[in-house]
């Protein structure tokens, strides 16, 4: 369990922890000259033989708010610290105000230096202290007198918060591994330490790991978790980890930044999010208001873009969108707090709805109940009201990336709610059954209206089955979607064209005649068909008719022009697919080049290349350098009858 204090500066919460521990955590010189906490504090308290709590102590000053935030967040349980002398002061107001925007709701309060006043005065403070916290996530925690001089209260106190932590539900590790960094420090002999508290996940020490902020990879040479070196670490726990790599760079590391594992999104300029307004602000919190954002260990400044109405009323919540003046890590349900443009009063709070926010459109309707549906807790409840309010599709990794599922979360919510998944160049795309049969009904109309325009032709391209349908997707989702229909049996794909089954163009007269010669050339000549020039030869005709025949049996799926002078037939060219395929996977960069292809289909450098740029034209591979990726299975890109 990790706690943290809370309250006014001078009211005691160091030496308190100190009384509870037998830690000073007053660490900076400056912090032992002034005696006052400026910065963060730690320390520990063993639960049993494998347990430990965490102390966070933050600094009570209003100077050092920004630092009391960056230690309550990701915290399990506040102890709240009011000295009985002073009773209640701006900060214990300000801090009790976090707290309860931030949804912290475990805790108990800490009335301090009873040893100074007399007993009906405690008992006021008491009395204060119940009702000011009534009315916040805090409402009901329990109070201990306490004196850290004389140590009156601090064994039955440390009593209930080791009760406390033994009853506290261990965090499920799921999700991607998260710590957010608060302190960075060189250690003799070992290198670059950060240490930061965990919010998701779970990491070992042979874990890949990567600052999310400066954009490196890592390695990790130890990990420290709750004060004591361990083999991992994980959510609910302070971790220390040793840091290397060929490309670390302790100057880009800073307090704020993320270390993470897994499939996570980059650090972003815009968060959608539901903001709380304090009731004690004075006036509305309008849109496009200057202000500081704090999330995790991390600081910034930017606008709130209130969503839908003008403005946010005190004591009210409302959708905003957050743009950012520098970009930072954040993921669904992430805490934030806001505070006015010159870092002196605490705003307002709330919860990270999305991060995929959009720059155009952010408050149209579609997009709001996008939010609202993404609002919900649950993820399979989220997923299928998302689902239900995206007939385009929803993309499903930059569900699970807001969201921080991990690719496991992700399979399994798949089985418990019913969508059609596609899988594109860019991602896949789910969609609930009712908006598949809305996109196959669409897909299969506009095919039919196409072979009643053209009924010569065998139908469109792949990447064409979604025009004049209205369905707004890229084209590598209609490519996918193509695939998809076609191994339904609702479409067919013969050459580079896509009809229904029940079209079937044949030709007629002359063409009939002199295809039934150039079929079987073609066929001979496996997987180098001959040119346009040598075909016209052999069954004693004109190029130019000739080209002009096999441009018209191209239209009925018979051939597929790759080059200006050569045309396969659908069946050869799957093979050489395949051929690229394989030797794709068989390569260790996973790409195929003009040679490697050359030397496994043995069809000559020359024809080679033509073959290559073909396949990228038709999305089946992507030019990357000097060499190319296979971009989907050749199964899907050469369906051939």
């Amino acid at each position: 369990m990790i706690i943290a204090t809370a309250g006014h500066v001078d009211h005691g919460k160091t030496l308190l922890i100190k009384a509870l521990t037998g830690v000073d955590t007053d660490r900076l010189p400056e912090e032992k000259k002034r005696n006052l906490t400026i910065d963060l504090g730690f320390a520990y308290l063993p639960l049993n033989d494998a347990e430990t709590i965490g102390f966070i102590d933050v600094p009570g000053h209003e100077k050092f708010i920004r630092n009391m935030l960056c230690g309550v967040a990701g915290i399990d349980f506040v102890l709240f610290v009011v000295a009985a002398d002073d009773g209640l002061m701006p900060q214990t107001r300000e801090h009790l105000a976090i707290l309860d925007l931030l949804g912290v709701s475990r805790g108990a309060v800490a009335l301090t230096k009873i040893d100074r006043v007399e007993e009906v005065r405690a008992v006021e403070v008491s009395e204060e202290i119940d009702e000011l916290f009534a009315n916040t996530s805090l409402a009901g925690v329990p109070v201990f007198p306490v004196s850290a001089m004389t140590g009156e209260g601090v064994d039955g106190l440390k009593q209930h918060l080791l009760d406390a932590a033994a009853d506290m539900p261990l965090r499920r590790a799921t999700g991607n591994f998260r710590l957010a960094i608060d302190r960075s420090f060189d250690v003799v002999g070992a290198g670059l330490v950060v240490t930061g508290t965990v919010f998701s996940g779970k990491i070992y020490t042979s874990s890949a790991v990567r600052v999310l902020g400066a954009e490196m990879d890592v390695r990790l040479r130890g990990i420290h978790a709750q004060n004591t070196e361990s083999e991992t670490g994980q959510a609910g726990q302070r971790c220390a980890l040793n840091l290397a790599g060929t490309k670390l760079d302790k100057d880009l590391i800073r307090r704020g930044d993320w270390i993470v594992a897994g499939d996570l999104p980059p650090p972003v300029h815009r968060i959608d999010a539901r903001l709380r307004v304090l009731g004690s602000e004075a006036s509305v919190l309008a849109h496009w208001t200057p202000v500081h954002i704090h999330l995790g260990a991390s600081e910034t400044t930017g606008r709130v873009a209130v969503l839908g109405d003008k403005g946010i009323v005190p004591g009210e919540d409302g959708l905003v969108q957050l743009v950012l003046d520098q970009a930072i890590g954040a993921v669904h349900g992430d805490g934030l707090i806001i505070r006015n443009q010159s870092a002196q009063r605490t705003i307002g709070g709330g919860q990270v709805i999305d991060v995929y926010s959009p720059t155009r459109g952010r408050a149209k309707p579609e997009r709001i109940a996008f939010l609202r549906a993404m609002e919900e807790p649950d993820d399979g409840t989220a997923l299928a009201a998302l689902l239900e309010n995206s007939p385009h599709g929803l993309f499903l990794d930059q569900f699970a990336g807001a969201r921080n599922l991990a690719s496991g979360d992700i399979e399994a919510l798949a089985e418990l709610v019913p969508m059609k998944s596609v899988s594109t160049e860019t991602g896949t795309l789910g969609f609930s059954a009712q908006h598949w049969d809305t996109v196959r009904t669409a897909v299969l109309d506009g095919l039919a209206a196409w072979h009643k325009k053209s009924p010569d032709t065998v139908g469109p391209g792949e990447n064409r089955i979604l025009s004049g349908t209205g369905i707004r997707l890229p084209t590598n989702a209609a490519l996918s979607i193509s695939a998809e229909l076609v191994r339904e049996g609702a479409i067919v794909k013969e050459g580079m064209g896509i009809r229904l089954p029940s079209h079937q163009p044949r030709l007629q007269g002359a063409d009939a005649t002199n295809w039934k010669k150039i079929k079987p050339l073609l066929i001979e000549g496996g997987l180098r068909p001959p040119v346009v020039i040598d075909i016209a030869h052999a069954i004693g005709n004109e190029p130019r008719k000739v080209e002009s025949l096999l441009v018209r049996a191209g239209r009925h799926g018979l051939v597929v022009r790759v080059a200006k002078n050569r045309f396969y037939p659908p069946e050869m060219l799957r093979q050489l697919g395949e051929i690229a395929e394989k030797v794709a996977l068989d390569a260790e960069n996973g790409m195929v080049t003009a040679a490697t292809f050359r030397d496994a289909s043995e069809i000559g450098r020359n024809l080679a290349i033509e073959v290559l740029e073909f396949f990228d034209k038709m999305k089946f591979t992507r030019r990357v350098g000097d060499a190319h990726e296979v971009i989907r299975p050749a199964a899907d890109a050469f369906s051939v009858e």
